[in-house]
């Protein structure tokens, strides 16, 4: 069974229930008002057409009525007339008799000066024996019956009994309050109903309807819902998880990109060693190494090429894990000036070939500790120093090293005077494969992993890398390292240093 359903049927029920309710107030209230509770069934019919006497004065004026019909003349005796009175007051109503315009008896019980101009004309058909008048603010029921005296002249015979006036309210207005009630009763709930209904049933539909759009693959809306209530927060929580679908999909999406590609950037720099190795072999086999030395170099070509794919395919293997995750990081504490001396001393070699002049050759005594992974840490430094080296294109080749130390971070910058990069490129250097045009990496062939491996590294130990560069000055790159403050003792202040 639907909400709607469901809500529909609870408030008919509630209509109903309040229906009955009303009923059952409106009938105590009845018997209230009248006092008798034997007149509740017929209580409209007799309010509407005269308004009942007691048995006791049913009685009573049953015998004045026989009196007028059989024996008129009777009904001007006053001591007659006044015994009947006396019946009547003990029931708090009074008596009242008339001949033609004058009064024969009236009960001092009534005490109503105008009661004779408020009184009904002669009807002698008697087709209305029983009904109300009102004396100013007065109410009085009466049943009476008119009738000839021997004489011919008329007579009527009244039995008349003050009544609440909150009676006569009751009957008159109890009909329309019924109905404004009722109406009441059903608007409201009609009202009650949609208000529901809308505050309910279309955040569900509208729910309903974003997860077949989702079912159909379509990610590209938003739920934008105000409501605070539980279908708010159901809401919330299903934009939540839309964006966190459409994040995924998104993923997905770059993930085949990236994955189409690096099998595109892989293709093509495979292509030109897998070209250039298989240029040489058929060298070799069509005689064209016909001398040792010439043999000997195509060997060397062909060599060079296979040791330049292997560190492709290295590289390329090392940012896969690491980009899926899949590398474990084993952290020490580390002296970062001891470290970084000893990297430099293995690149020493290939520095003085290049003519390269390295900054830092003074050693430091204090102890500088960072958190590191020493062999992914010494692949940054060996990455960005062997990138730096690549693209020198000053006479005079520089790198400077330098440490800046805060209370809680170590920052490595390592400078160079090469030909620096375009600014325009500088956001995109630490992706993978990314080639500037022309770039540093297009003329000299790299693999375009160096920056993005060392990237991944340093974001696995928790800092950040970035570059800072002028073209045609030179470019800098930082890093940061957490220091392992606690055992550094007194090094724990502020300090920079320069090598």
């Amino acid at each position: 069974m639907s909400i709607r359903i469901k809500l529909l049927l609870s408030y008919t029920g509630m209509l109903v229930v309040s229906l009955m309710i009303f009923g059952l107030t409106a009938s105590l209230f009845t018997i209230a008002s009248t006092g008798d509770i034997h007149s509740l069934k017929d209580f409209y019919k007799v309010h509407y057409q005269l308004n009942p006497l007691s048995e006791q004065e049913e009685s009573i004026f049953l015998e004045l009525k026989y009196l007028a019909k059989n024996d008129p003349d009777e009904l001007q005796n006053h001591e007659l007339l006044s015994e009947y009175d006396f019946k009547l007051k003990t029931e708090r109503s009074g008596l009242y008799v008339r001949r033609e315009s004058s009064t024969i008896f009236e009960s001092y019980s009534l005490n109503q000066p105008e009661l004779s101009e408020a009184l009904p004309s002669y009807d002698l058909n008697n087709y209305q024996i029983r009904s109300t008048f009102n004396i100013h603010e007065r109410f009085y029921g009466y049943a009476k019956f008119d009738f000839k005296y021997s004489d011919g002249d008329k007579g009527s015979v009244f039995v008349i009994k003050e009544r609440s006036p909150f009676a006569e309210v009751t009957r008159r207005l109890l009909p329309i309050l019924s109905l404004i009630l009722i109406g009441v009763l059903i608007i409201a709930n009609v009202l009650l109903y949609r208000s529901i209904t809308r505050s309910v049933v279309k955040p569900l539909n509208l729910l309903r309807d974003s997860a077949k759009r989702i079912q159909e693959g379509d990610l590209q809306f938003e739920l934008n819902l105000q409501s605070k209530n539980e279908i708010g927060q159901l809401n919330q929580a299903f934009e939540t998880m839309r964006k966190r679908l459409q994040e995924t999909v998104d993923i997905r999406q770059q993930y085949e990109e990236n994955r189409k590609e690096l099998i595109s950037n892989i293709s093509h720099d495979l292509r030109t060693p897998i070209t250039s190795i298989k240029g040489f072999i058929e060298g070799i086999r069509d005689g064209v190494a016909n001398t040792p030395e010439k043999m000997d170099k195509y060997v060397d070509i062909i060599y060079n090429k296979t040791v330049e794919m292997d560190k492709l395919v290295d590289e390329l293997f090392l940012y896969s894990k690491l980009d899926l995750k899949q590398v474990h990081f084993t952290f020490e504490t580390v002296d970062i000036v001891s470290f970084l001396d000893d990297c430099f001393e293995e690149m020493n070699y290939d520095m003085e070939k290049k003519g390269v002049t390295f900054k830092w050759n003074q050693r430091v005594s204090k102890r500088i500790e960072v958190v590191a992974d020493l062999d992914k840490l010494k692949r940054v430094v060996l990455n960005v120093i062997g990138n730096a080296l690549k693209y020198m294109d000053k006479p005079d080749p520089v790198i400077c090293i330098s440490l800046h130390v805060d209370s809680e971070w170590v920052t490595v910058e390592i400078k160079d005077n090469g030909m620096g990069v375009d600014p325009k490129a500088l956001p995109h250097i630490f992706e993978r494969f990314y080639r500037e045009e022309p770039s540093r990496n297009l003329s000299t062939g790299g693999s375009g992993l160096g920056l993005a491996i060392a990237r991944q590294i340093i974001e696995g130990h928790g800092g950040t890398i970035w570059m800072e560069s002028e073209q045609g000055v030179g470019s800098s790159l930082f890093f940061t390292l957490q220091r392992s403050i606690e055992k550094e003792g007194q090094n724990s202040h502020d300090t920079n240093f320069d090598h």
